[in-house]
C-alpha cells in the first residue's frame, strides 16, 4: 500500500497523531490493532475500521497488529479466523508477525484480575444474571450494591480460582470490578468481567473454564501490545473510562489512547453481525459470501475490487457523526474502478435466434477491441456467421416512436458488424412465442470500412450462433427494498423488507467465445449489460456461471432521490 497523500485536509484522527508525533508522545511511534471476533465474517462496515488502522500506521510509518478476540469459544471458530485473515490481506494489508489472540495473554488476564482482587477493587459475585440485570439500575436511577461486593480478599481469590478450575457451574458465579453503582454511567455500574463458560476453545482446549469479557480482555490487549492509538466505533464512547479504569488500575505496561468514530452505515443492507447471522441460519441467503451480502467475502464473489472498496472508504471520510451511506456511493467507487479493468466483451443473457438469410456460409471475422481507450488490452477476432444470437428486449414486433432496435421492417447495426433489416417473424407454432427472426444484411455497410453511408440509429450487440459458449449468469441487486430495512416506521422486521429480485439466474446465456478462458475474479464489461465476473466458488469449466457485479447505470438513483425528497 501507498502511502497517503497528505495534500488533503487532515481528519480528526490524523489532527491527533500528528500533533502527538510533534509533542514527542509515544517517541513518536505509532501502533494500531485491529480486532475482529471471529464469529461471523467481515463486512464492510469492518472495511472502514481495516482501512483507518492499517492505513494511518501506513501512511506515519507506523505498525498494526491483527488480533483475534476470542474470548466466547461458544460462538467462534476456526472457519470465522480463516476468512477474516483471507478478507484482510485481500483488502491489500499485511501485520508482518504481528498476528495475535487475546487468549495468547489469558494467563497475563488472570494475573491482572487476581491483581485487581488483591487491591480489593474486584469481586466474585453470585447473583443470577437476571439478578445482576435487575439490580444495575436505570439511566435514572442508581444501581444497587450486590450482597457480595463486601466478600473478603481471600474468599474472592479462593472462589476466582475454583472458578478457573471448573469447579462450579456456569452462571454460579462472575467476577465484577468495584467502581460506582450509582454512576451516571452504566458500564461503570460494577461490571462484569469474567464469567464461567465450561466450553472448549479452539485454541486453548479445556485449560480455562472462565473467560475474560470484552472491556476487560480490549484494554490490557492494547496495553500488552504497546498499542498507542486506539481507534473504534462510536458505540465504545461510553466505554472509554472502563478503558481507562482497568488500565489506571492495574499494573498495565502502558496507556493506550482510545479514539472513536462513526461506523459505517449503508443504506439498502444490514451490517449487525446478528442479523446477518439470521439471513444465514434462516436460509435467506446462501451463506456468508452470497454475493447479495455486505460481507467482504460476498463482494469479492460478487467481484467488488479491493481497490474499489478502499476508495469508497476514503471517499466518505471519518468523523464523529453518525450518517447512513448511499449504496450509489459503493457503487459509483466500483463502476470506476471496474471501468479501468474490465475488458469489454459481448454476452447474449436472454438469447433470440437472428437467421441473415443472405450471408453467405461462411465464417467472417470481425475486428473488436477489448477496450475503447486502453490498447493495452489487445484486440480478439469475433466470427461474423449466418446465424446469430441477439437479446429478446433488442426486437419489439408494435415497438414504440422512439424505439431504436431492431422492429419488423426496421434496421439495425450490429456492433463491429453490419446493417440488419428483419424481413419475418417466426413463432412457435404451440406457445406462439418469438423464436426466430429472419433477417438480411447488407454487405457494403460493414463497420471499419468507412465506405458505407447508410445511417442507422440503433445499435445492437450479438454472439454467433455456432461460436457462441453456454454459461449461466446470476444479476444481483440490492438485498432489501428499502433504504433502512431496520429502522422503518412501521415497526416491521427486517426481513420483511428483503428485495425479491435480488437474484435473478439466467441459465441458456451465449456468450463470445473469448470467455472460455475466463479467471475467477476476472473482471469483464459485458457491454450494454454491467461489470461481470466469474463466480469464484461454483463456476467451472464445463459449466462457466458469472456474476453481475454492479450495472451500467445507477437504476436506483430515483428511488434515493425520491427518498431524501421525502425526509424533507
Amino acid at each position: 500500500m501507498d502511502k497517503k497523500d497528505h495534500s488533503s485536509p487532515l481528519n480528526f484522527i490524523q489532527q491527533i497523531i500528528t500533533a502527538d508525533i510533534e509533542a514527542g508522545k509515544n517517541q513518536g511511534q505509532i501502533i494500531t490493532r485491529f480486532p475482529p471476533e471471529p464469529n461471523g465474517f467481515l463486512h464492510i462496515g469492518h472495511a472502514k475500521s481495516i482501512c483507518i488502522n492499517f492505513g494511518l500506521a501506513n501512511q506515519y510509518g507506523g505498525k498494526t497488529y491483527l488480533r483475534f478476540d476470542d474470548t466466547n469459544p461458544s460462538k467462534e471458530s476456526k472457519e470465522y479466523t480463516d476468512s477474516i485473515i483471507d478478507s484482510v490481506k485481500w483488502l491489500g494489508f499485511g501485520w508482518e508477525n504481528r498476528l495475535r489472540h487475546a487468549s495468547d495473554y489469558f494467563d497475563q488476564l488472570y494475573e491482572f484480575a487476581v491483581q485487581l482482587i488483591k487491591r480489593n477493587k474486584a469481586y466474585v459475585c453470585s447473583l443470577k444474571p437476571e439478578e445482576i440485570k435487575a439490580q444495575r439500575g436505570t439511566l435514572k436511577e442508581p444501581g444497587v450494591n450486590s450482597p457480595y461486593r463486601d466478600r473478603s480478599v481471600t474468599e474472592n481469590l479462593e472462589l476466582f480460582e475454583e472458578m478457573k478450575l471448573g469447579k462450579h457451574e456456569n452462571g454460579a458465579h462472575v467476577l465484577r470490578v468495584k467502581i460506582d453503582m450509582a454512576s451516571p454511567n452504566i458500564n461503570m455500574r460494577d461490571p462484569v468481567i469474567y464469567r464461567i463458560l465450561k466450553v472448549s476453545h479452539h485454541r486453548t482446549g479445556d485449560k480455562w473454564g472462565i473467560y475474560p469479557l470484552y472491556d476487560f480482555t480490549h484494554c490490557l490487549s492494547d496495553a500488552i501490545e504497546g498499542i498507542t492509538h486506539s481507534l473504534c466505533s462510536l458505540e465504545f464512547a461510553d466505554h472509554r473510562p472502563l478503558y481507562d479504569w482497568v488500565l489506571d488500575n492495574t499494573d498495565s505496561p502502558c496507556h493506550p489512547q482510545q479514539i472513536e468514530f462513526s461506523r459505517l452505515a449503508l443504506h439498502y443492507t444490514v451490517t449487525s453481525k446478528r442479523k446477518l447471522n439470521e439471513l444465514v441460519d434462516t436460509g435467506l441467503v446462501n451463506g456468508w459470501d452470497d454475493p447479495r451480502m455486505p460481507t467482504l467475502m460476498g463482494m469479492r464473489r460478487r467481484g467488488y475490487t479491493p481497490s474499489a472498496i478502499r476508495e469508497f472508504c476514503d471517499r466518505i471520510g471519518v468523523t464523529k457523526k453518525e450518517n447512513y451511506i448511499e449504496m450509489s456511493a459503493l457503487e459509483t467507487c466500483v463502476r470506476e474502478d471496474l471501468d479501468q479493468k474490465s475488458p469489454r466483451v459481448m454476452a447474449v443473457l436472454q438469447p433470440l435466434k437472428v437467421i441473415i438469410e443472405n450471408f453467405p456460409d461462411k465464417d467472417e471475422e470481425m475486428d473488436a477491441p477489448f477496450h475503447p481507450y486502453n490498447d493495452i488490452f489487445g484486440s480478439r477476432k469475433l466470427p461474423f456467421t449466418k446465424e446469430l444470437y441477439i437479446e429478446q428486449d433488442d426486437f419489439m414486433e408494435d415497438p414504440p416512436k422512439k424505439f431504436f432496435r431492431l422492429k419488423p421492417g426496421g434496421e439495425v447495426r450490429l456492433r463491429y458488424g453490419y446493417i440488419i433489416k428483419c424481413e419475418a417473424v417466426i413463432r412457435d407454432p404451440q406457445t406462439g412465442e418469438i423464436v426466430t427472426l429472419k433477417c438480411s444484411y447488407d454487405p457494403e455497410t460493414r463497420s471499419g470500412t468507412g465506405t458505407s453511408i447508410k445511417k442507422v440509429k440503433g445499435t445492437i450487440h450479438w454472439v454467433s450462433a455456432s461460436h457462441a459458449i453456454d454459461a449461466e449468469v446470476r444479476l444481483y441487486d440490492r438485498l432489501f427494498t428499502v433504504a433502512n430495512p431496520t429502522g422503518n416506521k412501521e415497526g416491521k422486521d427486517f426481513k420483511e423488507f428483503l428485495n425479491p429480485e435480488s437474484m435473478k439466474i439466467l441459465k441458456n446465456c451465449k456468450l463470445e467465445k473469448s470467455l472460455i478462458e475466463a479467471k475467477s475474479e476476472e473482471p469483464f464489461q459485458f457491454e450494454r449489460q454491467g461489470y461481470f465476473c466469474v463466480d469464484r466458488n461454483d463456476s467451472k469449466p464445463d459449466h462457466l456461471i458469472f456474476n453481475r457485479t454492479v450495472t451500467l447505470r445507477d437504476s436506483w438513483a430515483k428511488i434515493e432521490k425520491a427518498n431524501r425528497q421525502q425526509k424533507k
